[in-house]
């Protein structure tokens, strides 16, 4: 099956508030849509923060700890899925929360 088939299967492109996606292995990116559009910076510090996740860099063959991790910053949120040799990242932008007043 070919990438885009996999990005389509993974329903990357309908992911609600989705700002953009890349798609990783061994840190190469495969494919980027969107604000993670040919971002090889991003791409590289999203590969080193899962790699210091595991405590360990991704190699051919290990076992991830995890299949699922979410990095939540003010404005919009990383959503990072293993599967296999292959990391998705999707951005997604946050919703607004409404303050409380006490």
């Amino acid at each position: 099956m070919d990438l885009p088939s996999i990005c389509d299967r993974m329903g990357l492109e309908q992911v609600p508030d989705q700002l953009g996606y890349v798609v990783m292995s061994e840190g190469a990116v495969l494919a980027s849509s969107g604000d993670l559009q040919n971002d090889e910076q991003a791409a590289s510090t999203i590969y080193e923060l899962v790699s210091t996740a595991c405590r360990f860099r991704l190699h051919h063959g290990m076992k991830v700890p995890f299949q699922h991790l979410s990095v939540v910053f003010g404005e919009h949120t990383l959503l990072v899925i293993m599967l296999g040799q292959r990391m998705f990242v999707v951005k997604r932008q946050n919703q607004g929360w409404e303050p409380i007043d006490i």
